[in-house]
């Protein structure tokens, strides 16, 4: 099994950037911690990062016919990006979308995802657990179809 787990915009600064809300963990110790957990269940997991929409929309049609999934952390782009939902629409890969924050006890604008809609789940508020639980999430989800 192959999962993409892509993080959006500023998550190239964690363990910099507001680490009270986003804790200290840098992404490379994120992305470690993924790494590592998935290989012990058998999957391969390719992270990427990009501050850059059209990169992100690049990477999922570049990958859509090698991936089984993805994991996705849009960052400020799950709010506005009708570009980046209708990218995960229209790839046959099912997709989760995490955040390490928990986006619905924040400001208003942060509850709303307009990328969640073309996930088949979203999970926030539970830091580096929640790219876990997601490749749970996906494993299940791909052994039922």
């Amino acid at each position: 099994m192959h999962i993409l787990v892509i993080h959006g915009p500023n998550l190239n600064l964690l363990g910099e950037r507001e680490p009270e809300i986003y804790g200290d963990m840098t992404l490379e110790q994120l992305n470690l911690e993924i790494t590592q957990y998935a290989w012990k269940k058998g999957i391969q997991v390719e992270c990427f990062q990009s501050n850059h929409e059209g990169a992100i929309i690049d990477f999922i049609h570049e990958n859509r016919k090698s991936a089984d999934g993805i994991i996705i952390n849009p960052g400020a782009l799950t709010h506005y990006s009708y570009a980046l939902h209708d990218a995960l629409k229209s790839v046959d890969v099912p997709a989760v979308e995490v955040h390490l924050s928990d986006i619905h006890s924040r400001e208003d604008f942060r509850s709303i995802s307009v990328t969640a809609p073309a996930c088949i789940a979203q999970i926030s508020g539970k830091g580096k657990m929640g790219y876990l639980e997601a490749i749970a999430t996906l494993v299940r989800h791909l052994e039922v179809f």
